[in-house]
């Protein structure tokens, strides 16, 4: 299966899949529902029409009977609904929505914005209802939005470019009036399939989406103005859902599989077990990035944790946390007698970009076999590398935004503009896994489907979560899982971890207080 994207062309094969990449697959198929894309989601309408006995109407009325119900679950108390209703489909979605708020006594308005004579055949039968309820199609009105809930059914998800005009304006009063939001389908100007903002977009307080969840509402830009998500399937039976294979898996701690690195060990269990972790890193001055990813791999269970770092950290790391076995290298050949004894090398962290960084990241690949885990400052290096740099099967890269577009020669918007595409053509340029850090982290396997992970918060954007990842997806790995399964376990098990520590709040969240949630979440026998 070829797919195209604007960082060039890849190849994603699915039927010479290795054995760790099925199992890694199908565990995150079962983590939670599939993630649509609006071609597949568009697939499932078609074939529910052909063969389930529904017309397009019905399934247009099915979602504007489900988005009133989300009013009247959210907002019990509210008794007044200004809808803003676009031409196509998703207005007709919101004829239903003021149609229904109508007959069941709340104060209505629904507004148009664009020329009626643009409004389709199914969106024109909800319209002719609507108006038969008591409802007019008024001309948008920016006052009647400051009482009730606002329903957004401007557009749903066809688009693909920025708003300007009457739909831009509505969008702006929308956001400005104060008012709860709850978008049909869509936020309006939110890309379905990227999470993509295209200028201005709704920044709605809940989304409910139909039929299957879109993919761009759980990445990029879309948590920020999706609010809370919901789906309706709208009546679409699970096996006709079956028949569509979806590109991308939801991965959720909560609904994550059994695996054994999270359950029961033998009894008979020793530290040779459960595997050696070694962490590179910690240039003058940043010793604490490699001690954070040292210490996380040790409290995801990894048997030994070792840590080559600059002499004058060596003995501090060692003397904090005496379990991590610290070792002052200044020079290549101490390290690859230390690199040959590991089960994992992770490197990255505190690592920096000058000669000595250099260096340990050279004389570290040079490493004949194992995994690796390349983070930070590694990623810069193998950046800079150019044309000249390596690509390996048995590595797993976990850039943020900045180091991905450093690893592609783009910039951080691009890659935030097609996160799914970044992913996928960093994986294809330097091989392994690519694990792409943010809003709606992105595990790319180079097997379908892709993973996003749900779990996590804004609390966690500060120095040294990505060092805590580092470390987990390592300890991991240490213990057997192979890169794809190490990969997804991860930044689940260190996403959940930053939703437990960010119960006290968000503000004021430390990448420390996720190592402490660690054991409790690597521990589910």
């Amino acid at each position: 299966m070829t797919s195209s994207n604007r960082f060039g062309s890849f190849a994603t094969t699915v039927s010479t899949c290795s054995p760790d990449a099925v199992r890694s697959a199908a565990a995150r198929s079962r983590g939670g529902q599939p993630l649509r894309t609006a071609a597949e989601v568009r697939e499932l309408e078609r074939l529910a029409i052909a063969e389930c006995g529904v017309t397009g109407a019905d399934l247009m009325e099915r979602a504007g009977v489900g988005a009133f119900g989300a009013i009247l679950r959210r907002w019990p108390h509210v008794r007044r609904v200004a809808v803003v209703c676009g031409t196509g489909n998703n207005g007709g979605d919101g004829f239903v929505v003021a149609r229904r708020a109508r007959e069941a006594g709340f104060e209505v308005r629904a507004f148009g914005v664009g020329a009626r004579s643009g409004i389709g055949p199914d969106a024109g039968t909800m319209l002719s209802a609507m108006l038969a309820s008591g409802v007019e199609l008024e001309p948008f009105e920016p006052a009647a939005l400051r009482d009730g809930v606002v329903v957004d059914a401007l557009f749903g998800t066809g688009l693909s470019r920025a708003l300007a005009g009457a739909p831009a304006a509505a969008v702006m009063e929308m956001n400005a009036a104060g008012t709860p939001i709850l978008a049909v389908d869509v936020p309006s100007g939110i890309d379905a399939d990227t999470g993509r903002a295209w200028g201005t977009a709704v920044r709605a307080s809940a989304t409910i989406t139909f039929i299957a969840s879109k993919r761009g509402l759980h990445t990029g830009a879309g948590p920020d103005h999706c609010g809370a998500v919901e789906c309706d399937p709208l009546g679409v039976p699970a096996t006709l859902l079956d028949r569509v294979p979806a590109g991308v898996a939801r991965l959720d701690y909560g609904t994550l599989p059994d695996h054994p690195c999270l359950g029961p060990r033998p009894r008979g269990a020793h530290k040779g077990h459960h595997g050696h972790v070694l962490v590179v890193g910690g240039e003058r001055g940043l010793a604490g990035a490699a001690r954070l990813a040292a210490e996380a791999a040790a409290r995801t269970g990894a048997g030994l944790v070792s840590v080559a770092t600059r002499e004058s950290h060596a003995a501090t790391i060692s003397a904090t946390r005496p379990e991590i076995m610290s070792r002052g290298i200044e020079n290549e050949a101490d390290l690859a007698s230390m690199a040959e004894r590991a089960t994992v090398v992770a490197i990255g962290p505190g690592l920096g970009q000058g000669r000595w960084g250099e260096r340990m990241f050279a004389c570290a690949l040079a490493r004949r076999s194992g995994l690796f885990v390349v983070d930070a400052d590694a990623l810069n290096h193998l950046a800079a590398a150019g044309p000249t740099s390596p690509r390996r099967d048995d590595w797993v890269l976990t850039p943020h935004p900045g180091e991905a577009a450093r690893l592609l020669g783009v910039s951080a918007e691009e890659v935030q503009a097609d996160r799914f595409a970044a992913a996928a053509e960093i994986r294809e340029r330097y091989g392994g896994v690519c694990v792409l850090k943010g809003a709606g982290t992105i595990v790319d396997t180079g097997h379908a489907p892709v993973g996003l992970c749900v779990n996590g918060n804004p609390g966690m954007a500060t120095g040294g979560t990505g060092d805590v990842l580092t470390g987990v997806i390592a300890g991991l790995a240490a213990q057997g899982a192979g890169p794809a399964d190490a990969a997804a376990l991860g930044v689940c098990i260190h996403g959940e971890a930053g939703d437990r520590a960010a119960r006290v709040g968000e503000r004021g969240l430390l990448a420390g207080d996720l190592v402490a949630e660690l054991r409790g979440l690597v521990n589910r026998g």
